[in-house]
């Protein structure tokens, strides 16, 4: 049924104006804005024609005083107040970010919150703080190049940004007032690119290799929908990691120190990264640095980098393994981030996935442009029927059940936008609230999961234990984002939170827990059984103590009560002492089996008293 468009008088409905959207591309060592003009994507220059924007930021005691070309120049001259790599601290906690304190030489400091923050000549910044400046340069380019204000943004991030990172991003675009229309996975955002340039079907991996984050992604392509199978990678691994390789091994060849200072550090940085350029096109590169002089080979620089270079391969056998998809299946492999123009990375990519990885676009520019031609379908100036994206979470979403239990309601890989309910009930008597923990990982114990947010139900009516029933739904958005709602279906009580943490993993962190979940496979199965088992016992305690209690003196001999009171003192010995389930399992049924009198007698009790002064003919009709 289709809308008929009124006007007011003396007014043009332009049902044909065209809105103004960007993609953005928010990288670690270099930004882009790109725009959909005359049907083409592509990216916007600033006055002087520069396409990428270094994702740098100076302070001055005044604030930021320059972004991006401008800010760069200060890298060496005050290597404290220049803010580079950010994108590597968005959603980290000061801990995290602690780690990284020989790649990055400032003054970290935190907040109530936990969020690191910078000490800078005019004062404490945040990585959202800094990210905005960013974004706020693009945003003013973009408005130039269009001749007007914007009307919304697609904003990429890697494929593997957990929640809190997702929200810093978002975060990051809020304050500087840039309306998001979506944060869209780099790795998808260049197959929009190549998969409408080159109307490619098939399936295809998207190795991601930027500044500071890899991302590998596993997509069929087929009419249009963009499904991704899988996706893996590393947020704290990139090509900042192959200049401190390098920058290492200059530092041991002139002599210097371990303990460098930030003007040093910033010295070998900048030297290592002009290096590795530079061997993209040469065999051998000339160094003078300090007083040393030397020679860098492409050779001695792939054997610096190739261990890193086996961790993204790793990733992508993960990742294939995830979409139960052979490597000989995939028929195209694409290459995006400015990383990948060193010539080992390609050779390698090449030789894991027995195919020529396509390089007809510019790998700093793909990102940007997959973004844009996103945005203009999300704008509304363009036809989604066109183009159907179907994206997915990175690491599984679950509660934590009694016993110490993550139960997964959204497993990892499940296409988004996505929502899924689960029903549980309460434990004890009388039970009026609830609490709800909200976990995201792999592994099938709290204790080896990430906690993501906590909240509470209250006024749940008070019934008996598992009466209640309280159902959890998990809404995870087209932007990777978690909604958690809880509600009592009987009094209709709900409770809701927007999970909104405010930093994220730790470095590698995310790695880690897929790689846990895998060894630790059989383990994590065995733990969560004998957690289930404990929780049996624990309930059968509680109900048998409670009924001896209460019915012990009238339904039981003294020597019922005692045979009862031992098996019960023995499950709880058993319960603390045992770490084999099956003994616990073994305990719990015969604790059972002796409580089965004693169970029987309440029950017949129980009916006599319901039945007690009715007539029988009053028993019928009821």
């Amino acid at each position: 049924m289709a809308l008929l468009q009124i006007s007011e008088p003396g007014q043009s409905p332009q049902p044909h104006q065209r809105r103004q959207a960007v993609g953005i591309d928010l990288g670690t060592t270099n930004s882009l804005v790109a725009s959909v003009r005359s049907g083409m994507a592509e990216t916007l220059p600033d006055e002087q024609g520069r396409h990428l924007l270094p994702s740098v930021v100076h302070y001055a005691s005044q604030g930021p005083s320059c972004v991006g070309n401008e800010a760069a120049e200060h890298n060496i001259s005050d290597p404290l107040n220049t803010i580079l790599s950010v994108k590597r601290l968005l959603g980290r906690g000061l801990e995290d970010v602690k780690m990284l304190g020989n790649q990055l030489p400032y003054d970290f400091q935190t907040d109530q919150g936990g969020m690191p923050k910078i000490a800078t000549a005019c004062g404490l910044v945040s990585p959202i703080q800094v990210s905005a400046e960013i974004l706020r340069k693009l945003v003013s380019r973009a408005e130039v190049s269009l001749g007007g204000a914007l009307d919304g943004a697609v904003i990429t991030v890697p494929a593997y940004f957990d929640e809190a990172q997702r929200q810093a991003t978002k975060d990051a675009a809020t304050l500087a007032g840039v309306k998001v229309l979506r944060l869209l996975n780099e790795p998808t955002a260049a197959a929009i690119a190549y998969g409408l340039d080159n109307e490619k079907e098939g399936v295809i991996a998207v190795y991601d290799l930027g500044g500071g984050t890899f991302d590998v992604s596993i997509l069929r392509l087929s009419r249009g929908v963009f499904e991704v199978l899988a996706t893996g990678g590393d947020s704290a691994l990139g090509g900042d990691d192959f200049d401190h390789a390098i920058a290492e091994w200059l530092r041991q060849q002139v002599g210097m120190s371990e303990s460098l200072n930030p003007t040093e550090q910033r010295i070998l940085l900048e030297t290592a990264k002009a290096a590795k350029e530079e061997l993209t096109d040469s065999e051998s590169v000339e160094i003078e640095i300090l007083d040393w002089s030397g020679v860098l080979s492409r050779d001695v620089m792939d054997t610096l980098i190739d261990d890193l270079l086996n961790k993204t391969i790793r990733a992508c056998r993960r990742s294939l393994r995830d979409a139960e998809i052979a490597v000989d299946k995939i028929d195209t492999v694409v290459l995006v981030g400015g990383s990948t123009r060193t010539l080992r990375v390609r050779d390698k990519v090449a030789e894991f996935f027995g195919v020529e990885p396509l390089t007809n676009l510019d790998p700093d520019r793909v990102v940007a442009l997959g973004a844009a031609l996103q945005a203009e379908v999300l704008i509304g100036n363009k036809s989604g029927d066109e183009m159907l994206l179907l994206d997915v979470i990175p690491l599984s979403l679950g509660i934590e059940t009694m016993g110490g239990l993550i139960e997964k309601i959204i497993h990892r890989n499940t296409t988004i936008p996505v929502a899924k309910a689960q029903e549980f009930t309460t434990f004890k008597d009388g039970q009026t609230a609830m609490a709800v923990h909200i976990l995201q990982g792999e592994r099938e114990l709290v204790d080896d999961c990430r906690s993501l947010a906590r909240f509470e139900l209250r006024g749940i009516p008070p019934m008996v234990a598992g009466a209640a029933k309280i159902r959890v739904t998990y809404q995870v958005d087209a932007d990777g984002l978690l909604s958690v709602t809880a509600r009592e279906l009987t009094s209709n009580v709900e409770s809701r939170i927007e999970v909104k943490p405010s930093y994220g993993l730790a470095e590698d962190e995310i790695t880690q827990m897929l790689q846990d979940s895998f060894s630790h496979a059989r383990d994590d199965m065995q733990a969560r059984v004998l957690r289930e088992q404990q929780v049996d016992a624990d309930r059968m305690i509680q109900d048998l103590l409670a009924a001896l209690k209460e019915d012990g003196d009238k339904l039981l001999n003294t020597e019922e009560i005692q045979c009862l009171q031992v098996a019960v003192k023995e499950l709880q010995k058993i319960r603390v002492e045992t770490t084999e389930h099956r003994v616990l399992a073994r305990q719990i049924e015969a604790v059972g089996k002796t409580s089965e009198t004693f169970a029987a007698r309440r029950m017949d009790a129980s009916i006599k008293s319901a039945l007690a002064g009715h007539s029988l003919d009053e028993i019928e009709q009821g």
